[in-house]
Protein backbone atom coordinates (compact mmCIF):
# COMPACT_ATOMS: atom_id res chain seq x y z
CA UNK A 1 0.00 0.00 0.00
CA UNK A 2 1.29 3.34 -0.93
CA UNK A 3 2.31 5.62 1.76
CA UNK A 4 0.90 9.13 1.53
CA UNK A 5 2.44 12.48 1.78
CA UNK A 6 -0.42 14.29 3.19
CA UNK A 7 -0.94 17.47 6.15
CA UNK A 8 1.25 15.54 8.44
CA UNK A 9 4.75 14.96 7.42
CA UNK A 10 6.17 11.11 7.18
CA UNK A 11 7.80 9.34 10.10
CA UNK A 12 10.63 7.65 10.24
CA UNK A 13 9.44 3.97 10.25
CA UNK A 14 7.18 5.61 6.96
CA UNK A 15 10.67 6.65 5.39
CA UNK A 16 12.18 3.36 6.28
CA UNK A 17 9.36 1.29 4.65
CA UNK A 18 9.91 3.59 1.51
CA UNK A 19 13.25 2.52 1.50
CA UNK A 20 12.56 -1.10 1.88
CA UNK A 21 10.19 -0.41 -1.20
CA UNK A 22 7.03 0.73 -0.61
CA UNK A 23 5.73 3.35 -3.00
CA UNK A 24 5.61 7.30 -1.92
CA UNK A 25 2.53 9.02 -3.27
CA UNK A 26 1.47 13.45 -3.01
CA UNK A 27 -2.11 14.12 -1.36
CA UNK A 28 -4.11 17.01 -2.84
CA UNK A 29 -3.17 19.28 -0.04
CA UNK A 30 0.30 18.69 -0.66
CA UNK A 31 0.86 19.05 -4.29
CA UNK A 32 -0.84 22.33 -3.29
CA UNK A 33 1.10 23.48 -0.87
CA UNK A 34 4.65 23.03 -3.45
CA UNK A 35 2.58 25.05 -5.91
CA UNK A 36 1.78 27.63 -3.32
CA UNK A 37 5.75 28.01 -2.73
CA UNK A 38 6.52 28.26 -6.18
CA UNK A 39 4.45 30.90 -7.00
CA UNK A 40 6.77 32.79 -4.17
CA UNK A 41 9.76 32.36 -5.61
CA UNK A 42 8.36 33.54 -8.85
CA UNK A 43 7.05 36.94 -7.13
CA UNK A 44 10.36 36.93 -5.85
CA UNK A 45 12.00 36.95 -9.22
CA UNK A 46 9.93 39.16 -10.87
CA UNK A 47 10.14 41.89 -8.03
CA UNK A 48 13.79 41.50 -7.55
CA UNK A 49 14.02 40.61 -3.68
CA UNK A 50 17.31 39.98 -2.91
CA UNK A 51 17.61 35.95 -2.42
CA UNK A 52 20.09 33.53 -1.52
CA UNK A 53 20.29 31.28 -3.96
CA UNK A 54 17.68 33.04 -6.05
CA UNK A 55 19.40 35.28 -7.57
CA UNK A 56 22.84 35.56 -5.87
CA UNK A 57 25.33 32.87 -5.68
CA UNK A 58 25.69 30.98 -3.38
CA UNK A 59 28.43 29.64 -0.39
CA UNK A 60 31.04 32.55 -0.10
CA UNK A 61 29.73 33.88 -3.66
CA UNK A 62 25.73 34.71 -1.48
CA UNK A 63 27.24 38.58 -2.49
CA UNK A 64 27.02 38.10 -5.93
CA UNK A 65 23.89 39.24 -7.89
CA UNK A 66 22.51 37.01 -10.54
CA UNK A 67 20.28 38.30 -13.19
CA UNK A 68 17.07 37.06 -14.01
CA UNK A 69 18.68 35.52 -17.23
CA UNK A 70 21.33 33.46 -15.66
CA UNK A 71 19.09 32.44 -12.69
CA UNK A 72 18.16 28.83 -14.85
CA UNK A 73 22.18 28.87 -15.30
CA UNK A 74 22.39 28.85 -12.07
CA UNK A 75 20.38 26.09 -10.99
CA UNK A 76 21.78 23.05 -13.37
CA UNK A 77 25.38 24.77 -12.69
CA UNK A 78 24.56 23.86 -8.63
CA UNK A 79 23.99 20.44 -9.47
CA UNK A 80 27.14 20.01 -11.67
CA UNK A 81 29.40 21.46 -9.48
CA UNK A 82 28.30 19.79 -6.14
CA UNK A 83 28.12 16.94 -7.79
CA UNK A 84 31.40 15.90 -6.26
CA UNK A 85 30.63 12.29 -4.27
CA UNK A 86 33.64 9.79 -4.37
CA UNK A 87 33.87 6.22 -3.66
CA UNK A 88 31.00 3.04 -3.57
CA UNK A 89 27.86 4.03 -4.32
CA UNK A 90 25.02 3.87 -1.81
CA UNK A 91 22.88 0.57 -1.98
CA UNK A 92 19.79 0.97 -3.31
CA UNK A 93 17.72 1.36 0.05
CA UNK A 94 19.68 4.17 1.56
CA UNK A 95 18.99 6.06 -1.74
CA UNK A 96 15.86 5.44 -1.93
CA UNK A 97 15.37 7.05 2.24
CA UNK A 98 17.11 9.92 0.81
CA UNK A 99 14.44 10.63 -1.81
CA UNK A 100 11.80 9.91 0.39
CA UNK A 101 13.11 12.24 2.99
CA UNK A 102 13.71 15.18 0.52
CA UNK A 103 10.31 14.55 -1.20
CA UNK A 104 9.01 15.11 2.74
CA UNK A 105 10.84 18.07 2.84
CA UNK A 106 9.47 19.81 -0.28
CA UNK A 107 5.88 18.92 0.43
CA UNK A 108 6.02 21.34 3.49
CA UNK A 109 5.29 23.93 1.14
CA UNK A 110 8.62 26.57 2.07
CA UNK A 111 11.23 25.15 -1.03
CA UNK A 112 9.64 26.62 -4.01
CA UNK A 113 10.77 24.26 -6.53
CA UNK A 114 7.49 23.39 -9.13
CA UNK A 115 5.38 20.74 -8.38
CA UNK A 116 7.46 19.19 -11.14
CA UNK A 117 10.27 18.66 -9.71
CA UNK A 118 9.01 16.46 -6.68
CA UNK A 119 7.06 14.20 -9.02
CA UNK A 120 10.11 13.91 -11.15
CA UNK A 121 11.74 12.47 -7.46
CA UNK A 122 8.74 10.21 -6.74
CA UNK A 123 8.34 8.79 -10.35
CA UNK A 124 11.97 7.76 -9.71
CA UNK A 125 11.35 5.62 -6.52
CA UNK A 126 8.12 4.28 -8.14
CA UNK A 127 9.73 2.82 -10.96
CA UNK A 128 12.80 1.97 -8.76
CA UNK A 129 15.09 3.86 -11.10
CA UNK A 130 17.72 4.92 -8.33
CA UNK A 131 20.47 7.45 -9.20
CA UNK A 132 24.30 6.26 -8.67
CA UNK A 133 25.08 8.42 -5.36
CA UNK A 134 28.92 7.75 -4.23
CA UNK A 135 29.17 7.65 -0.51
CA UNK A 136 31.69 9.72 0.26
CA UNK A 137 32.38 13.32 0.17
CA UNK A 138 30.13 15.37 2.28
CA UNK A 139 30.52 17.06 5.59
CA UNK A 140 27.10 17.67 5.70
CA UNK A 141 24.93 17.33 3.17
CA UNK A 142 25.03 18.85 -1.02
CA UNK A 143 26.70 15.99 -2.84
CA UNK A 144 24.66 13.10 -1.80
CA UNK A 145 21.18 15.30 -3.54
CA UNK A 146 23.20 16.59 -6.34
CA UNK A 147 23.66 13.16 -7.69
CA UNK A 148 20.46 12.30 -7.26
CA UNK A 149 19.15 15.71 -8.53
CA UNK A 150 21.24 15.32 -11.74
CA UNK A 151 18.94 12.49 -13.21
CA UNK A 152 16.03 14.55 -13.27
CA UNK A 153 18.01 16.79 -15.96
CA UNK A 154 19.48 13.53 -17.31
CA UNK A 155 22.42 14.38 -16.43
CA UNK A 156 24.34 11.26 -13.86
CA UNK A 157 23.81 7.61 -13.58
CA UNK A 158 21.33 5.02 -12.76
CA UNK A 159 20.75 1.98 -11.66
CA UNK A 160 17.33 0.40 -13.25
CA UNK A 161 16.75 -3.40 -13.77
CA UNK A 162 19.92 -4.67 -13.54
CA UNK A 163 21.75 -2.17 -15.90
CA UNK A 164 23.73 0.99 -15.47
CA UNK A 165 21.73 3.85 -17.15
CA UNK A 166 22.97 7.82 -17.80
CA UNK A 167 20.28 9.50 -16.49
CA UNK A 168 18.96 10.90 -20.02
CA UNK A 169 18.52 7.25 -21.36
CA UNK A 170 16.88 6.23 -18.23
CA UNK A 171 13.99 9.40 -18.47
CA UNK A 172 13.98 8.00 -21.65
CA UNK A 173 13.02 4.03 -20.86
CA UNK A 174 10.65 6.00 -18.15
CA UNK A 175 9.15 7.95 -21.05
CA UNK A 176 9.88 11.53 -19.50
CA UNK A 177 12.12 14.36 -20.42
CA UNK A 178 14.80 15.95 -19.12
CA UNK A 179 14.04 19.09 -16.45
CA UNK A 180 15.48 22.19 -17.30
CA UNK A 181 15.39 24.05 -13.50
CA UNK A 182 13.88 27.09 -13.14
CA UNK A 183 15.02 29.54 -10.36
CA UNK A 184 16.23 27.84 -6.62
CA UNK A 185 15.46 24.70 -7.99
CA UNK A 186 19.27 23.86 -8.50
CA UNK A 187 19.69 25.00 -4.61
CA UNK A 188 16.36 23.47 -3.20
CA UNK A 189 17.52 20.27 -4.79
CA UNK A 190 20.55 20.04 -2.95
CA UNK A 191 20.00 21.69 0.40
CA UNK A 192 18.58 20.78 3.51
CA UNK A 193 19.04 17.75 5.36
CA UNK A 194 16.80 14.87 3.59
CA UNK A 195 20.09 13.07 3.23
CA UNK A 196 21.14 12.52 6.84
CA UNK A 197 16.93 12.07 8.02
CA UNK A 198 17.03 9.42 5.39
CA UNK A 199 19.88 7.56 6.19
CA UNK A 200 19.01 8.23 10.39
CA UNK A 201 15.60 6.47 9.46
CA UNK A 202 17.67 3.59 8.27
CA UNK A 203 19.71 3.72 11.07
CA UNK A 204 16.86 3.50 13.59
CA UNK A 205 14.94 0.73 11.56
CA UNK A 206 17.92 -1.77 11.20
CA UNK A 207 19.05 -0.81 15.45
CA UNK A 208 15.54 -1.60 16.24
CA UNK A 209 15.64 -4.46 14.82
CA UNK A 210 19.09 -5.69 15.69
CA UNK A 211 18.31 -4.61 19.65
CA UNK A 212 15.32 -7.87 19.40
CA UNK A 213 18.13 -10.09 18.23
CA UNK A 214 20.49 -9.39 20.52
CA UNK A 215 17.81 -9.41 23.75
CA UNK A 216 17.64 -13.00 21.90
CA UNK A 217 20.51 -14.10 21.45
CA UNK A 218 21.85 -13.00 24.87
CA UNK A 219 19.01 -15.51 26.22
CA UNK A 220 20.52 -18.04 24.56
CA UNK A 221 24.25 -17.27 25.98
CA UNK A 222 23.03 -16.83 29.46
CA UNK A 223 20.99 -19.99 29.23
CA UNK A 224 24.30 -21.84 28.27
CA UNK A 225 26.37 -20.50 30.91
CA UNK A 226 23.82 -21.19 33.39
CA UNK A 227 23.11 -17.88 34.64
CA UNK A 228 20.90 -16.83 37.46
CA UNK A 229 17.81 -15.53 36.71
CA UNK A 230 17.37 -12.99 39.59
CA UNK A 231 18.96 -10.58 37.22
CA UNK A 232 16.38 -10.07 35.92
CA UNK A 233 13.87 -10.24 38.70
CA UNK A 234 10.84 -7.67 37.98
CA UNK A 235 10.46 -5.57 41.55
CA UNK A 236 14.64 -5.27 41.55
CA UNK A 237 14.75 -3.93 37.97
CA UNK A 238 11.78 -1.23 38.44
CA UNK A 239 13.47 0.22 41.01
CA UNK A 240 15.81 1.98 38.22
CA UNK A 241 13.72 4.36 36.31
CA UNK A 242 14.49 3.49 33.01
CA UNK A 243 11.90 2.36 29.88
CA UNK A 244 14.55 0.43 28.04
CA UNK A 245 15.72 -1.48 31.11
CA UNK A 246 12.35 -2.56 32.21
CA UNK A 247 11.16 -3.41 28.68
CA UNK A 248 14.23 -5.82 28.12
CA UNK A 249 13.88 -7.57 31.76
CA UNK A 250 10.52 -8.36 30.62
CA UNK A 251 12.14 -9.83 27.49
CA UNK A 252 14.53 -11.64 28.85
CA UNK A 253 11.87 -13.24 31.82
CA UNK A 254 9.87 -14.12 28.66
CA UNK A 255 13.03 -15.58 26.61
CA UNK A 256 13.85 -17.85 29.90
CA UNK A 257 10.33 -18.86 31.01
CA UNK A 258 10.37 -22.52 31.85
CA UNK A 259 13.92 -23.03 31.46
CA UNK A 260 14.96 -26.65 32.67
CA UNK A 261 18.49 -25.55 32.37
CA UNK A 262 18.82 -23.06 34.70
CA UNK A 263 16.17 -24.26 37.14
CA UNK A 264 18.76 -26.62 37.73
CA UNK A 265 21.79 -24.25 39.07
CA UNK A 266 19.44 -21.41 40.89
CA UNK A 267 21.46 -20.45 43.72
CA UNK A 268 24.81 -21.49 42.34
CA UNK A 269 26.70 -18.46 42.24
CA UNK A 270 25.95 -15.10 43.78
CA UNK A 271 26.61 -12.85 41.15
CA UNK A 272 27.00 -13.58 37.23
CA UNK A 273 29.41 -11.85 35.38
CA UNK A 274 28.32 -8.42 34.07
CA UNK A 275 28.05 -9.22 30.34
CA UNK A 276 25.52 -11.66 31.97
CA UNK A 277 23.64 -9.73 34.59
CA UNK A 278 23.58 -6.32 32.87
CA UNK A 279 21.82 -7.32 29.88
CA UNK A 280 18.63 -4.77 30.85
CA UNK A 281 20.58 -1.96 31.47
CA UNK A 282 23.21 -2.34 28.74
CA UNK A 283 20.41 -3.00 25.90
CA UNK A 284 17.88 -1.30 27.84
CA UNK A 285 20.39 1.95 27.51
CA UNK A 286 20.59 1.53 24.09
CA UNK A 287 16.52 1.23 23.52
CA UNK A 288 16.29 4.27 25.64
CA UNK A 289 18.97 6.19 23.11
CA UNK A 290 16.50 4.65 19.83
CA UNK A 291 13.90 6.29 21.59
CA UNK A 292 15.02 9.39 21.73
CA UNK A 293 16.94 9.24 18.50
CA UNK A 294 13.46 8.47 16.83
CA UNK A 295 11.99 11.79 18.56
CA UNK A 296 15.26 13.56 16.92
CA UNK A 297 14.54 12.33 13.50
CA UNK A 298 11.09 12.60 13.24
CA UNK A 299 11.30 16.38 14.02
CA UNK A 300 13.69 16.88 11.76
CA UNK A 301 11.17 15.01 9.41
CA UNK A 302 8.55 17.73 10.65
CA UNK A 303 10.64 20.78 10.16
CA UNK A 304 11.47 22.93 6.99
CA UNK A 305 15.34 22.76 6.34
CA UNK A 306 15.90 24.63 3.25
CA UNK A 307 17.70 27.59 2.90
CA UNK A 308 16.95 30.43 2.02
CA UNK A 309 12.71 29.67 3.36
CA UNK A 310 9.99 31.04 1.70
CA UNK A 311 6.88 32.28 2.98
CA UNK A 312 4.30 34.92 2.82
CA UNK A 313 1.92 35.68 0.02
CA UNK A 314 1.71 36.32 -3.98
CA UNK A 315 1.17 39.51 -2.71
CA UNK A 316 3.83 40.00 0.18
CA UNK A 317 6.60 37.07 -0.30
CA UNK A 318 9.25 36.96 2.53
CA UNK A 319 12.08 35.23 2.48
CA UNK A 320 14.31 33.91 5.29
CA UNK A 321 17.60 33.16 5.12
CA UNK A 322 18.86 30.75 7.74
CA UNK A 323 21.02 28.09 8.76
CA UNK A 324 17.89 25.44 8.75
CA UNK A 325 20.11 23.07 6.43
CA UNK A 326 22.37 22.36 9.39
CA UNK A 327 21.69 19.12 11.18
CA UNK A 328 23.60 19.59 14.52
CA UNK A 329 20.78 17.72 16.59
CA UNK A 330 20.74 14.91 14.03
CA UNK A 331 24.14 14.77 14.29
CA UNK A 332 24.83 14.09 17.70
CA UNK A 333 21.79 12.07 17.76
CA UNK A 334 23.84 9.89 15.49
CA UNK A 335 26.28 9.87 17.48
CA UNK A 336 24.52 8.73 20.71
CA UNK A 337 23.20 5.80 18.85
CA UNK A 338 26.65 4.32 16.49
CA UNK A 339 27.94 4.42 20.41
CA UNK A 340 24.92 2.50 22.13
CA UNK A 341 25.16 -0.32 19.27
CA UNK A 342 29.00 -0.09 20.05
CA UNK A 343 28.27 -0.69 23.45
CA UNK A 344 25.83 -3.87 22.51
CA UNK A 345 27.80 -5.66 20.65
CA UNK A 346 31.08 -4.80 22.66
CA UNK A 347 29.23 -6.92 25.47
CA UNK A 348 27.87 -9.62 22.92
CA UNK A 349 31.76 -10.48 22.23
CA UNK A 350 32.21 -10.86 26.16
CA UNK A 351 29.55 -13.13 26.38
CA UNK A 352 30.59 -14.64 22.93
CA UNK A 353 34.18 -15.37 24.75
CA UNK A 354 32.60 -16.60 27.42
CA UNK A 355 31.22 -19.53 26.03
CA UNK A 356 34.03 -20.34 23.84
CA UNK A 357 36.47 -20.20 27.04
CA UNK A 358 36.72 -23.84 28.94
CA UNK A 359 37.80 -22.10 32.22
CA UNK A 360 34.20 -19.95 32.18
CA UNK A 361 32.06 -22.13 30.50
CA UNK A 362 32.04 -26.26 31.46
CA UNK A 363 31.86 -26.45 27.68
CA UNK A 364 34.31 -28.28 25.22
CA UNK A 365 37.05 -25.50 24.63
CA UNK A 366 36.61 -23.50 21.63
CA UNK A 367 32.84 -25.21 21.40
CA UNK A 368 35.26 -27.53 19.15
CA UNK A 369 35.09 -31.49 18.61
CA UNK A 370 37.97 -32.58 21.47
CA UNK A 371 41.74 -34.25 20.31
CA UNK A 372 42.89 -30.69 19.30
CA UNK A 373 42.31 -31.40 15.65
CA UNK A 374 39.38 -28.69 15.52
CA UNK A 375 39.35 -25.34 16.08
CA UNK A 376 36.02 -24.64 16.65
CA UNK A 377 34.97 -20.90 17.40
CA UNK A 378 38.41 -19.63 18.43
CA UNK A 379 39.12 -18.05 15.55
CA UNK A 380 35.51 -16.49 14.58
CA UNK A 381 35.93 -15.09 18.40
CA UNK A 382 38.88 -12.91 17.28
CA UNK A 383 36.53 -11.68 14.43
CA UNK A 384 34.12 -10.49 16.60
CA UNK A 385 37.04 -8.72 19.08
CA UNK A 386 37.86 -7.14 15.56
CA UNK A 387 34.80 -5.64 14.84
CA UNK A 388 34.43 -4.71 18.52
CA UNK A 389 37.87 -2.40 17.74
CA UNK A 390 36.40 -1.28 14.50
CA UNK A 391 33.26 0.07 16.02
CA UNK A 392 35.05 1.59 18.82
CA UNK A 393 37.11 3.58 15.86
CA UNK A 394 33.79 4.28 13.80
CA UNK A 395 31.96 5.77 17.25
CA UNK A 396 34.37 8.74 17.48
CA UNK A 397 31.80 11.70 17.45
CA UNK A 398 31.98 12.97 13.61
CA UNK A 399 29.55 15.73 15.01
CA UNK A 400 33.23 17.10 16.61
CA UNK A 401 34.84 16.52 12.73
CA UNK A 402 34.80 20.20 12.63
CA UNK A 403 36.35 22.17 9.25
CA UNK A 404 36.12 25.27 7.69
CA UNK A 405 35.02 25.45 3.68
CA UNK A 406 33.75 27.79 1.39
CA UNK A 407 36.01 30.58 2.05
CA UNK A 408 35.62 30.70 5.80
CA UNK A 409 31.87 31.48 5.06
CA UNK A 410 30.74 27.92 6.04
CA UNK A 411 33.04 27.71 9.04
CA UNK A 412 31.38 25.39 11.51
CA UNK A 413 30.65 21.50 10.03
CA UNK A 414 28.49 19.26 11.94
CA UNK A 415 28.90 16.43 9.92
CA UNK A 416 25.43 15.03 9.72
CA UNK A 417 25.88 12.98 7.09
CA UNK A 418 29.22 11.15 8.11
CA UNK A 419 27.70 10.44 11.22
CA UNK A 420 24.34 8.62 9.79
CA UNK A 421 26.42 6.94 7.33
CA UNK A 422 29.09 5.73 10.29
CA UNK A 423 26.15 4.85 12.69
CA UNK A 424 24.94 2.26 9.64
CA UNK A 425 28.06 0.72 9.79
CA UNK A 426 28.52 0.36 13.05
CA UNK A 427 25.31 -1.64 13.18
CA UNK A 428 26.09 -3.74 10.23
CA UNK A 429 29.27 -4.57 12.35
CA UNK A 430 27.21 -5.27 15.27
CA UNK A 431 25.07 -7.49 13.61
CA UNK A 432 27.75 -9.86 12.55
CA UNK A 433 28.96 -9.94 15.62
CA UNK A 434 25.70 -10.73 16.99
CA UNK A 435 25.69 -13.30 14.36
CA UNK A 436 28.67 -15.17 15.97
CA UNK A 437 27.36 -15.29 19.13
CA UNK A 438 24.28 -17.10 17.77
CA UNK A 439 26.44 -19.91 15.92
CA UNK A 440 28.11 -20.46 19.35
CA UNK A 441 25.12 -20.30 21.41
CA UNK A 442 23.59 -22.37 19.30
CA UNK A 443 27.27 -24.77 18.94
CA UNK A 444 27.46 -24.14 23.06
CA UNK A 445 23.59 -26.23 23.15
CA UNK A 446 24.97 -28.86 21.18
CA UNK A 447 27.68 -29.88 23.65
CA UNK A 448 25.66 -29.32 26.70
CA UNK A 449 26.72 -32.16 29.45
CA UNK A 450 23.10 -31.04 31.13
CA UNK A 451 20.67 -33.74 30.55
CA UNK A 452 17.73 -30.71 31.10
CA UNK A 453 15.35 -29.08 28.35
CA UNK A 454 16.02 -25.62 27.40
CA UNK A 455 12.98 -22.96 27.17
CA UNK A 456 10.76 -22.92 24.94
CA UNK A 457 11.80 -19.70 23.26
CA UNK A 458 15.65 -20.67 23.34
CA UNK A 459 14.63 -24.11 21.96
CA UNK A 460 12.50 -21.82 18.82
CA UNK A 461 15.79 -20.25 18.77
CA UNK A 462 18.05 -22.94 18.46
CA UNK A 463 15.72 -24.65 15.79
CA UNK A 464 15.67 -21.40 13.47
CA UNK A 465 19.55 -21.73 13.74
CA UNK A 466 19.85 -25.28 12.88
CA UNK A 467 17.27 -25.01 9.87
CA UNK A 468 19.65 -22.61 8.14
CA UNK A 469 23.36 -24.37 9.78
CA UNK A 470 24.29 -27.67 11.11
CA UNK A 471 26.27 -27.91 13.90
CA UNK A 472 29.77 -26.92 13.48
CA UNK A 473 33.04 -29.37 12.85
CA UNK A 474 35.27 -27.49 11.38
CA UNK A 475 33.99 -29.67 8.08
CA UNK A 476 33.55 -26.25 6.46
CA UNK A 477 34.67 -22.66 6.36
CA UNK A 478 33.03 -21.29 9.20
CA UNK A 479 32.87 -17.58 7.25
CA UNK A 480 29.92 -19.43 5.45
CA UNK A 481 28.13 -20.15 8.63
CA UNK A 482 28.85 -16.53 9.68
CA UNK A 483 27.49 -15.13 6.80
CA UNK A 484 24.30 -17.19 6.60
CA UNK A 485 23.90 -16.16 10.68
CA UNK A 486 23.94 -12.49 9.78
CA UNK A 487 21.91 -12.95 6.72
CA UNK A 488 19.06 -14.68 9.58
CA UNK A 489 19.42 -11.72 11.65
CA UNK A 490 19.09 -8.69 8.80
CA UNK A 491 16.45 -9.93 7.17
CA UNK A 492 13.78 -10.68 9.87
CA UNK A 493 12.57 -11.13 13.37
CA UNK A 494 13.57 -13.95 15.97
CA UNK A 495 10.54 -16.03 16.98
CA UNK A 496 8.03 -14.65 18.51
CA UNK A 497 8.30 -14.06 22.68
CA UNK A 498 5.35 -16.18 24.94
CA UNK A 499 2.97 -13.52 26.69
CA UNK A 500 3.83 -10.63 24.41
CA UNK A 501 0.96 -9.20 26.57
CA UNK A 502 3.40 -9.30 29.58
CA UNK A 503 6.43 -7.26 27.59
CA UNK A 504 5.64 -3.83 29.99
CA UNK A 505 8.13 -2.72 32.56
CA UNK A 506 6.56 -2.74 36.25
CA UNK A 507 4.99 0.14 37.46
CA UNK A 508 4.65 1.33 41.07
CA UNK A 509 2.11 3.61 42.36
CA UNK A 510 4.73 5.25 44.37
CA UNK A 511 2.90 3.80 47.50
CA UNK A 512 4.80 0.87 48.25
CA UNK A 513 8.58 2.04 47.86
CA UNK A 514 7.95 5.79 46.62
CA UNK A 515 9.32 4.60 43.49
CA UNK A 516 8.39 6.58 40.75
CA UNK A 517 5.93 5.32 37.97
CA UNK A 518 8.07 3.99 35.05
CA UNK A 519 6.77 4.05 31.82
CA UNK A 520 6.35 1.26 29.30
CA UNK A 521 9.36 1.56 26.48
CA UNK A 522 8.02 0.29 22.96
CA UNK A 523 8.58 -3.38 21.12
CA UNK A 524 10.91 -4.05 18.47
CA UNK A 525 9.97 -4.27 14.95
CA UNK A 526 11.91 -6.14 12.34
CA UNK A 527 15.28 -5.05 10.36
CA UNK A 528 15.01 -3.16 7.32
CA UNK A 529 17.46 -3.93 4.29
CA UNK A 530 21.03 -4.93 6.34
CA UNK A 531 23.45 -3.78 3.35
CA UNK A 532 25.99 -2.00 4.58
CA UNK A 533 26.41 1.60 3.57
CA UNK A 534 30.24 3.37 3.47
CA UNK A 535 30.93 5.77 6.24
CA UNK A 536 31.49 9.33 4.33
CA UNK A 537 33.02 12.68 5.12
CA UNK A 538 29.49 18.32 2.44
CA UNK A 539 29.03 21.25 4.84
CA UNK A 540 26.17 23.13 2.78
CA UNK A 541 24.24 25.99 2.05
Amino acid sequence: MAILRSVRPLDWRQVAAIAAGETLELSADARARIDAAHTLVEQIVVRSIRAYGVNTGVGALCDVVVSQSEQRTLSRNILMSHAVGVGTPLGATETRAIIAAAVNNFAHGHSGIRLEVAERLVALLAADCLPEVPAFGSVGYLSHMAHIALVCIGEGHVRYRGERLSGRDALQRLGLEPLVLEAKEGLSLVNGTPCVTGLAALALARAEGLLDWTDAVAAMSFENLHGQLAAFDAESLAMRVSPGLNLVGSRMRAALADSGILASFVGQRTQDPLSMRTIPHVHGAARDVLTATADVVNRELASITDNPIVAGTPEAPRVYSQAHAVGASIALAMDSLSTAIAQVAAMAERRLDRLVNPLVSGLPAFLAEPGGTCSGFMIAQYTAASLVAQNRRLAAPASLDGGITSGLQEDHLCHATPAALKALEIIDNAGRIVAIELLAAAQAYDLQAVDAARAPHTEALWRRVRGVVATYRDDRPLADDMAAAFRLIADGAPPPLPNPGNLQPPRHDGTDSGAPIVAAGPAGAAANDPRPAAAGAQAGH
